[in-house]
């Protein structure tokens, strides 16, 4: 009379599976969320861009400070994954100029992907 039920090694094979699909998946997710993390910065720093320029059009100079810009408050996406800085502007050239960065915080998964800048000009730094 058999008993219902798995024997050890079912129970082994059915174990060692999960781990070897496991290892194949893991770094799949992991890039996949680095890259949106990545996206959400990205978009968050755009969006500075956009305001230093409408800022630009009413004070005649660039915001020193995200706070003048309205935006002192950093999306929980982007914050939990990089500082963001405030800008660092030039608002004595002709014309002024600013740069808007985020640097990738230091033991999380974004650290080996690097810091982001916009500049004024639209130009864009490190991994877009």
């Amino acid at each position: 009379m058999r008993v219902g039920g798995f024997s050890l090694l079912e129970l082994l094979i059915a174990l060692i599976v999960m781990s070897v699909l496991s290892l194949i998946a893991y770094p799949g997710y992991v890039t996949y969320k680095v890259r949106v993390n990545r996206a959400a910065t990205q978009a968050h720093l755009i969006e500075l861009a956009n305001r230093q320029q409408l800022y630009l059009l009413d004070a005649r100079g660039y915001a020193g400070t995200l706070a003048e810009l309205g935006a002192a408050t950093i999306p929980p996406d982007v914050a939990s994954y990089y500082f963001v800085n405030d800008p660092v502007v030039d608002n004595s050239a002709a014309p002024p100029t600013f740069i808007v960065s985020a640097v990738a915080r230091v033991g999380t998964m974004q650290a080996r992907d690097g810091d982001l800048s916009i500049n004024s000009t639209g130009v864009r730094a490190g991994h877009w």
